[in-house]
């Protein structure tokens, strides 16, 4: 039996399928396949960012079968309609949003990193805060992480030890402070190699006191010796950060032939960076 791994749509192939073969659709099912009224990319693009949050597009599906209801309703009650459905609009038939990427769009404070992660659902953004106090050098680790994560938490602080000196550390602070690597959205599970470098980064702009550059995000698994391996899903993790609003990406060397995949619209505006080394990562992240 051969397995074919099927991704996700991205917001921007749920954004063409809806306009042809979904709106046509549920406007013929609601009788208004006659009726002259537009929802503009704009609208469509929210409804599928911040109503629903899937692989496929059936509960855009649904949500798009709402809204024929609601202009069906209005139809023939006041046997007209509005020529454009707008945001509030939007709000006002299905409600409120329910999901926001507007949290990730800064991260204002030393020790906080953006990573990319990927879920079934497609690309996800997630925060990685670190907390520097008196102690006896502990290392404490929340926000139910599986092993994989918590091993890539081990080996980054294992690294920054080696090299303290390099990233302007004072190598005696491992000896005499604790820290705790928290990933919030506790309620779930992750796992996985590619917050490596995120965490890495996390640690070290602790450490240093150095702010991680605004509006960056970085996936990739570190090894001892300091390398930056690739890692999987790129196309989804990608798309989020695009999402999300962020403008750079730091990625090993070796994924740049998945980014080059991805259609150049999609990523307009993005600058990547590849690595090799968490020296050239650090560098690139710490302002």
């Amino acid at each position: 039996m051969q397995i074919i791994d099927l991704s996700g749509y991205a917001v921007e192939e749920k954004l063409e399928i809806a306009k042809r073969h979904l709106l046509p659709k549920q406007k013929e099912l609601h009788g208004l396949k006659s009726s002259q009224f537009k929802i503009s990319d704009k609208v469509l693009e929210k409804l599928i960012q911040d109503h629903t949050r899937e692989s496929g597009v059936r509960e855009l599906d649904r949500q798009l079968a709402s809204i024929m209801r609601y202009q069906a309703k209005e139809l023939a009650m006041k046997g007209k309609l509005k020529a454009t459905i707008t945001a509030d609009d939007l709000e006002k038939i299905i409600g409120k949003p329910r999901y926001s990427n507007e949290i990730y769009k800064t991260a204002n404070m030393a020790g906080v990193a953006v990573g990319l992660a990927w879920t079934y659902v497609g690309g996800e953004i997630l925060f990685i805060e670190t907390s520097i106090s008196d102690g006896k050098g502990d290392l404490k680790l929340t926000g139910n992480l599986g092993n994989v994560m918590k091993e890539s938490a081990s080996t980054a602080l294992t690294n920054l030890q080696a090299n303290a000196s390099k990233y302007g550390i004072d190598p005696k602070i491992f000896e005499k402070k604790n820290i705790h690597i928290h990933i919030p959205e506790g309620a779930v599970p992750k796992d996985g190699p590619s917050a490596g470098i995120t965490m890495m980064t996390a640690i070290a702009s602790a450490l240093t006191g150095r702010r991680v550059k605004p509006f960056l995000a970085m996936t990739g698994e570190i090894t001892l010796r300091g390398q930056v391996l690739p890692v999987g899903g790129i196309k989804e993790k990608v798309l989020a950060a695009k999402r999300a609003g962020l403008k750079e990406i730091i990625l090993c060397w070796q994924n740049e032939k998945d980014v080059q995949e991805i259609e150049s619209n999609f990523i307009k505006g993005i600058k990547f960076h590849y690595v090799k080394t968490m020296n050239q990562v650090v560098e690139l992240a710490l302002v």
